[in-house]
């Protein structure tokens, strides 16, 4: 095989934390190479040096057996290499056409042979199959046809080395169908594809060779015809199951939430729930597996009452909810830690004192009772009496939340939401940018609140994590459960095949 690009002993860091280490990676010409990992595997990482968004701390990048320096994206577009990134980089007020010329090399001046940009781009997108309407603005076109006007840009700049960036991930499956249409008919013609995807089957269906990264390092580069998505999900997951740190329990108690059957945007494979049904007992903990972006969010939307389903129903304690309303849902003894901790749990602008009594601001002894007149002496003393029990690392109470460690910031909403004595927890990635010792701390309250009766749904994109804590395992893909599992001695590589969709 010809080699087009060649990238020798990569690494990146920020700070002392390797994002990318030693990464070796040989793209031939003519070939669909994908890059296959989980969240925080370094994937985007390592791509984003490619096309000149980040530079590597070690390292050197070969195009056509030339060292070269990719020191911007305008850069990597002179060399042939292209993206289309997994959101998409449209001005969506201007058409078509527009946005393909827009910023191109050959359109600088005042004046632009339009009519001669316009032939050659109708040429390009027949060749390829692409199928665009010129006229059109961004706003009236569909998703997939966005992606093919991406594709096209980048064609039209001259890549040779075409990055696809999750290029399935909002697409129905006849787009996927035509996304694989023209990838072939590409490389065919002697381009090249890098392909970063979750999915398995689309994977082992397009794909030549496979690199799978795993923390920041590239496990091992396999030829597709000679692997099967069990090994590919051993690879990709990398471990033997290592003993639990906690009893696992199982419950045979009413169960506090239950859904039943409930849709939500259910022609979205990933922002949609699709016919789900679950239950939450007092004291146990259910952990939600999955790659991120297959339903999570909605689920624990549904769950704390943000957003009502389309369909189906959720039952609380044993009353089917006909009003979803997040207060109501608060005031059934549920608790929420957010996925997102600055823009959902906390107020950044709030002293760390105001934000642990946000729950409890109109109660005695915090305020007169209808939240008028506030205790402040009582909050403080409260305040400070809950840094000590969570370990909330500060100067002092009154300093604003933001000023806090992600560490610190999670412990304060920790402690607001254990402290309002909950009956179920909706703990969303709660140890997410949390170090060793924070993420230790955090299960310790999980499992502490679970013994003492209180329920948890715990949604984490860390398989680790979910096989850690969890007493049972559901596995969520394109917003279906696709199977449960006990947390004791769980089946590691039968639920990382379900991850993907098996």
């Amino acid at each position: 095989m010809e080699e087009i690009l060649r990238m020798e002993h990569i690494s990146k860091c920020f700070g002392s934390f390797y994002a990318n280490k030693d990464i070796n990676l040989s793209i031939a010409k003519g070939e669909v190479h994908t890059l296959l990992g989980e969240n925080g595997a370094g994937k985007s990482t390592l791509m984003n040096i490619l096309i000149g968004l980040y530079q590597p701390t070690e390292g050197k990048i070969f195009i056509n057996g030339k060292e070269v320096k990719i020191d911007s994206p305008n850069q990597a577009v002179k060399l042939g290499i292209g993206m289309v990134h997994q959101h998409f980089m449209l001005v969506e007020a201007m058409t078509v056409f527009e946005n393909i010329i827009l910023g191109d090399r050959r359109s600088k001046g005042i004046l632009i042979d339009k009519e001669a940009r316009r032939k050659e781009i109708v040429e390009l997108s027949e060749r390829y199959g692409l199928d665009l309407e010129l006229d059109k603005l961004i706003t009236e076109i569909s998703v997939g046809a966005q992606q093919r006007v991406e594709i096209l840009k980048a064609l039209y700049r001259g890549a040779e080395i075409l990055i696809l960036d999750e290029p399935s991930a909002a697409l129905t499956d006849i787009e996927v169908e035509g996304l694989f249409a023209i990838m072939n008919k590409l490389i065919s013609e002697g381009k090249s594809i890098i392909f970063i995807s979750h999915k398995m089957r689309e994977v082992l269906r397009i794909s030549d060779r496979i690199t799978i990264l795993r923390a920041g390092e590239a496990v091992t580069t396999v030829q597709c015809s000679e692997t099967d998505g069990q090994k590919l999900a051993n690879l990709m997951i990398g471990r033997e199951l290592t003993p639990s740190h906690y009893e696992k329990k199982s419950v045979d108690e009413a169960p506090i939430i239950e859904l039943k059957h409930v849709d939500y945007n259910k022609s979205s494979k990933h922002n949609g729930l699709n016919d789900l049904s679950m239950c939450i007992r007092p004291g146990e903990i259910v952990g939600i597996a999955g790659v991120d972006g297959n339903g999570q969010t909605q689920l624990a939307q549904i769950v704390t009452g943000v957003i009502a389903p389309d369909k189906g129903e959720a039952v609380l304690h044993g009353k089917t909810v006909s009003v979803f309303d997040p207060n109501a849902f608060i005031e059934n003894k549920f608790a929420h830690i957010p996925e997102d901790r600055n823009a959902q749990g906390l107020i950044g602008d709030m002293s760390i004192a105001d934000n642990l009594v946000l729950k409890k601001s109109e109660q005695k002894p915090f305020s007169s009772g209808k939240g008028l007149k506030l205790n402040k002496k009582a909050i403080r003393s409260y305040a400070d009496e809950m840094a000590a029990k969570y370990d909330i690392r500060c100067t002092s109470v009154a300093q604003e939340v933001r000023s806090l460690s992600g560490g610190n910031q999670q412990k304060v909403i920790l402690s607001r939401e254990l402290e309002s004595e909950p009956d179920l927890l909706v703990a969303a990635h709660p140890t997410r940018g949390l170090d060793i010792g924070a993420t230790w701390f955090v299960h310790e309250q999980m499992i502490a609140a679970r013994d003492r009766g209180v329920g948890i749904l715990l949604i984490s994109a860390d398989f680790d994590e979910v096989l850690e804590v969890s007493d049972r395992i559901l596995v969520i893909f394109e917003g279906q459960i696709m199977g449960e599992y006990s947390g004791k001695n769980p089946p590691v590589e039968e639920i990382s095949i379900a991850m993907t969709g098996k």
